[in-house]
């Protein structure tokens, strides 16, 4: 396998290509790459399955150690694929406490942090409701506009 990293490669069934894939890929891909599915109310709100992980967001731990608690998140490592969340903490040996780095896959979004207005700008339902003006209104052909020239 090359050196750098390839946009043309599709996939390959040997772990450790997947996982150099993973670990070459530009910052850009990666952050894609850090996707966390989102609750059932949410998914029907606003119509997606998952979304890209943020600062504020409100998430629950669906596997691991700290399974079914819920938690802020503080920061995301996107080159390293990686999330802290408040609260989650393990005790070192010397007795001091560290964050724990979860990965966003096993995650699950109950809150989202809003304050940006690009993060949801409702592009589904905008075209939604665009189509539904579009089918109301009546379209307007050329021997109808002369009929009305016309009087008729």
């Amino acid at each position: 396998m090359k050196k750098k990293f390839s946009t043309a490669w599709k996939s390959s069934k040997q772990p450790r290509k997947q996982r150099k894939y993973l670990a070459k890929a530009p910052l850009h891909i990666k952050r894609k790459l850090l996707s966390v599915n989102l609750s059932k109310e949410l998914r029907k709100k606003y119509g997606k399955r998952n979304v890209v992980v943020r600062k504020g967001d409100t998430v629950k731990i669906m596997n691991g150690k700290f399974k079914k608690k819920t938690g802020k998140i503080i920061q995301v490592f996107t080159k390293k694929s990686k999330v802290t969340i408040e609260g989650i903490q393990v005790k070192k040996q010397d007795g001091s406490k560290v964050n724990v780095k979860l990965q966003p896959s096993n995650l699950q979004i109950i809150e989202l942090n809003l304050t940006d207005n690009k993060r949801f700008s409702n592009k589904k339902t905008e075209s939604k409701s665009n189509k539904e003006n579009k089918e109301n209104k009546k379209w307007v052909t050329y021997q109808d506009k002369k009929n009305q020239r016309n009087g008729q």
